[in-house]
């Protein structure tokens, strides 16, 4: 029996309720790691700059040499399809994550593993809980360098979002037990910063705001939506190498991820980011995304934490 108070999830080709989405324990997600991702979110129950997101994900899925079986305007239609079977289980304040997942399908061990079946096609949407990062917004987070480096792109290109997040895991995990209030700043072999577990990495020095290319992070829409907003707002910006002493000197560093879009960092590995307040190109750059979005998304965490205590 379906329960109408349960959402949706769309698995290769089927709408099925949470409980009863099941993978085989030999698909390629499970056996092999084989498997891509995006996710985005809504602003007022709208997708944001989903075509961009699932464009990102095709990308991914040639690289990887999975062939999902439909074309990027079918997936669009089908996640298009499930948010709205599921909106009228989200409250109107309430926005949500949506999260495609692909993987090479069905894979049998054995020596070759190259896609022999089906792709499997996950796609979820659920709300989203900003209770976790609500009172960085304005006490700032604390950037840490873990002791894990970012995996070279030779051996796998970080443009490349895949379901085998091992290593952000044990990344983020080696700063919480530095700070618990710690965010990930992950550096490259050769000490460049590269990322953030599941974001990118900003600074604003002198009134100008920098951020690595994405030659060895994730060229992250988020990032993308934020260069826009900063040339809306007249902030200059350069897209660059930078190196821990870039963080420690600067006026201000933040990181910009889908859900909480841009969280401010008031101290790098134990020392503080300027006056160690949150900074107002952060605050500028949010108010920017209010204007952007509709949202502001301070104030929906906030809001969150207040009806979850």
């Amino acid at each position: 029996m379906t329960d109408h108070n349960e959402r949706l999830v769309y698995l290769s080709g089927d709408f099925v309720p949470e409980s009863q989405a099941k993978i085989s324990i030999f698909d390629a997600a499970v056996n092999l790691g084989h498997c891509v991702t995006d996710s985005s979110r809504t602003f007022h129950h709208e997708a944001f700059k989903l075509k961009a997101h699932i464009a990102r994900l095709y990308q991914s899925l040639k690289v990887a040499r999975i062939d999902p079986g439909i074309d990027p305007d079918e997936m669009y239609r089908i996640t298009m399809d499930l948010l709205e079977r599921n909106l009228q289980l989200y409250a109107t304040t309430d926005d949500c994550w949506i999260v495609h997942n692909v993987s090479a399908g069905m894979s049998p061990l054995g020596p070759d593993p190259k896609q022999s079946s089906a792709a499997t096609i996950m796609i979820s949407n659920q709300p989203l809980n900003l209770t976790g990062w609500q009172k960085y917004y304005h006490v700032g987070c604390h950037a840490v360098t873990p002791f894990s480096r970012q995996i070279p792109s030779q051996s796998l290109d970080a443009r490349i979002k895949n379901r085998s997040r091992m290593f952000y895991t044990l990344a983020e995990q080696e700063v919480k037990l530095v700070d618990p209030d710690a965010q990930s700043v992950i550096l490259d072999t050769d000490g460049f910063v590269a990322e953030n577990k599941g974001g990118n990495v900003f600074i604003a020095k002198d009134g100008v705001v920098k951020t690595p290319t994405s030659i060895n992070g994730l060229a992250g829409i988020t990032r993308q939506t934020t260069l826009e907003i900063c040339r809306a707002q007249g902030i200059p910006f350069i897209e660059t190498r930078l190196l821990p002493y870039d963080l420690y000197t600067a006026d201000e560093v933040f990181f910009t991820s889908t859900p909480y879009c841009l969280m401010p960092a008031t101290k790098f590995n134990g020392l503080h980011v300027g006056d160690g307040m949150v900074g107002p190109i952060a605050k500028q750059i949010l108010l920017g995304w209010q204007e952007l979005t509709g949202v502001n998304v301070v104030e929906q965490a906030d809001s969150q934490t207040h009806m979850s205590s």
